[in-house]
């Protein structure tokens, strides 16, 4: 709302709920996520229990002028730990002509093209397989972004973990992209991304050296499940990791097809190379008409334009392969069946159904597994 502006003038179903906008365009406010899940199992060897509690309870802070600059800071209360805590300036506001943008702080890495999706505007409840177990999450840097409409590019480094004092190491990274359809309901995106990581030991409060090491896994697309059912255990000693994705999506109207293509190698000394790969792919079915938001490289929540909301329909398949030499991490594959209802752009309710297939060290465990999600996010 600009200071000045009618009470009455303010539409709060549309602009719900917190935010504030000076005459000199200066934006702050206020961010919100919660997310309430219930998850129930069965076929899956008494592995695990039927759970229902809270995703997450994200809240955070912003700043922000259009064509100048933003921040954020965000902390998730559920987990306990900090998520975007970052300053980005436009250089066009620096310099006169738009170079990009400099961004320094916290913030996620750019090999995944799933993962750099809010965790509010996925088309499921869960990453996929190979996202969970190979992207690189956030860590501290310093990155550039220059977007065009027919295409991106990203160059990051990065050194010194997380603001949770783990992932001690550096990084650099490439991601760039070719959008020769780029506009709303009609998109065709295709692209790539590269990084390279040298992970470093680290020492505990005992004087308990610990070497560098890489550890991939993932749950079974499901939230609240406690155990992880492939695992590639503690990687040591790694000298480093190269991780490497190809992503592609088309939008047109309402429908949508998404997928993408990850690897790690991961280098370790005196022992041979490990590598390990994934890939899912999926549809999605807006049935009232809608199309899946696009914008700068990535996807968002379909916006609903009737009183009732928008329905989507998605179904995934991923997979997972860490078995590499003596390394028997083992392999998944999943089948994702999905329903979300947005019933504004701040309320959402989602139904995913997952058929999980896994294969490790001779143990086969298949869950089924149904869950449900009431999400409140501005």
């Amino acid at each position: 709302m600009a200071a000045g502006t009618a009470p009455n003038a303010y539409d709060w179903r549309t602009n719900w709920p917190t935010h504030y906008v000076f005459a000199d365009g200066t934006d702050v406010g206020l961010s919100l996520k919660y997310q309430y899940d219930m998850d129930r199992f069965s076929h899956d060897e008494s592995t695990y229990e039927d759970a229902n509690t809270n995703r997450r309870k994200e809240f955070g802070f912003f700043v922000r002028k259009k064509g100048v600059y933003d921040g954020t800071v965000v902390f998730d209360f559920q987990t306990k730990t900090w998520l975007d805590v970052f300053f980005r300036m436009q250089t066009k506001a620096l310099f006169g002509s738009d170079a990009g943008a400099l961004r320094v702080g916290f913030m996620k890495t750019p090999v995944g093209f799933e993962g750099n999706t809010s965790t509010g505007s996925t088309s499921f409840m869960e990453t996929s397989l190979p996202m969970q177990a190979i992207y690189a999450s956030r860590r501290l840097g310093v990155d550039w972004a220059l977007t065009r409409k027919a295409y991106l590019l990203q160059l990051g480094y990065y050194k010194g973990g997380n603001l949770q004092g783990d992932l001690d190491g550096r990084m650099m990274a490439a991601r760039a992209a070719w959008t020769p359809l780029n506009s709303p309901g009609n998109v065709l995106h295709l692209g790539g991304s590269y990084s390279h990581e040298t992970p470093e030991g680290s020492t505990d409060g005992r004087g308990r050296y610990t070497p560098p090491n890489v550890r991939l896994r993932a749950l079974p697309e499901a939230g609240l499940a406690t155990q992880r059912l492939i695992d590639s255990g503690a990687l040591s000693v790694a000298s480093h990791v190269d991780r490497m994705g190809f992503e592609g999506l088309w939008i047109r109207g309402p429908w949508s097809v998404q997928g993408e293509y990850l690897s790690a190698n991961v280098k370790l000394q005196d022992k041979p190379t490990y590598d390990a790969h994934g890939w899912y792919a999926f549809g999605s079915w807006v049935v009232t008409g809608e199309s899946r938001a696009y914008n700068a490289g990535n996807t968002g929540d379909v916006v609903p334009k009737g009183p009732w909301g928008a329905v989507e329909f998605v179904l995934r398949y991923s997979t997972l392969d860490l078995d590499d030499g003596p390394t028997l991490g083992g392999t998944e594959h999943d089948w994702t069946l999905g329903a979300n209802w947005y019933l504004t752009k701040f309320l959402k309710l989602q139904a995913n159904y997952v058929r999980a297939t896994s294969d490790r060290r001779d143990l086969r465990i298949d869950p089924h597994i149904f869950e449900v999600r009431a999400q409140v996010m501005f």
